[in-house]
């Protein structure tokens, strides 16, 4: 039997952005009071690790994406969607994961960009 996990077998943690996708937004409610949040993650074979997001959701199984943390420590996350893309740079993973809200670290961003000026 598969594990119905994703690994993040090396390089740095996933970096977790808020989900900003109306759909993508509603899949934080209920009483859970996850935070969702959507990572992009590098990848050889983003097709076949979608399928395998697809399987366990049609068997009506939860699938995680287990990482490391900025301290070495194992998490995990539920996978809510996933999708795969093809960049300049190669496959990239888009998955839509729920995370702790109590262990969710803001960064504010006031939206300009530091040094940023119109020119004319």
């Amino acid at each position: 039997m598969e594990d119905n996990k994703i690994n993040i077998i090396e390089g740095p943690p996933p970096i977790f952005e808020p989900a900003r996708d109306g759909w993508a937004l509603s899949l934080g409610e209920g009483p859970h009071l996850g935070f969702t949040a959507i990572t992009h993650l590098r990848t050889f074979n983003g097709p076949a690790l979608v399928e395998r997001c697809y399987r366990a959701w049609h068997n009506n199984s939860h699938i995680h994406l287990h990482f490391r943390n900025d301290i070495g420590l194992e998490e995990h996350a539920p996978i809510f969607a996933a999708r795969s893309v093809e960049t300049l740079e190669g496959q990239v993973l888009l998955l839509w994961v729920n995370l702790d809200r109590e262990k969710v670290q803001f960064e504010l961003d006031s939206g300009d960009d530091e040094g940023a000026e119109d020119e004319k």
